[in-house]
C-alpha cells in the first residue's frame, strides 16, 4: 500500500490526505471563530477518499487526525457531514468537544461557501 500522509491545508480550509504528493481525500471545514460564541467552531461539511483507495480505513485516519487536530487547537467540532458525524458516532471520546448543527450553523456555511471562489 502506498505511504500516506495527512496535512492541514488552511489556504484550502481542509485536511487533505496525499499518496505520492497527490491529494486523494479530503475533509473540508470552515472555521466560525466570530459570533456569540466564546469557543471557536471548525464546522466540518464534507469527506471524502478518491474512489481507488476506498476501503482501506482511510477516511476513518483523515477524520481522527482532523478531530484531533482540531480539538487540540481549542476549537469546538460542529458535524455537518455526515461521515464525520457517523465516526463521532462510534468514538465518544470526542463528545465533550462536539456541537450539534443549528440552523445558525447552516446558514454560516451557506454564506461562507457562497463567498468562495472557485479554484
Amino acid at each position: 500500500m502506498t505511504t500516506t500522509t495527512i496535512t492541514n491545508n488552511t489556504a484550502r480550509s481542509r485536511y487533505e490526505m496525499l499518496a505520492a504528493g497527490v491529494v486523494i481525500g479530503q475533509a473540508a471545514y470552515v472555521d466560525d471563530v466570530t459570533g456569540d460564541q466564546t469557543v471557536g467552531q471548525r464546522i466540518f461539511y464534507h469527506t471524502a477518499i478518491d474512489e481507488e483507495y476506498g476501503g482501506r480505513g482511510l477516511a476513518g485516519k483523515l477524520a481522527a487526525q482532523a478531530l484531533d487536530e482540531t480539538v487540540a487547537a481549542g476549537l469546538l467540532v460542529v458535524p455537518v457531514c455526515p461521515f464525520i458525524k457517523k465516526y463521532l458516532g462510534k468514538h465518544p471520546g470526542y463528545a465533550a468537544n462536539v456541537v450539534a448543527p443549528t440552523p445558525a450553523h447552516l446558514e454560516f456555511l451557506r454564506a461562507a461557501l457562497s463567498q468562495r471562489v472557485p479554484r
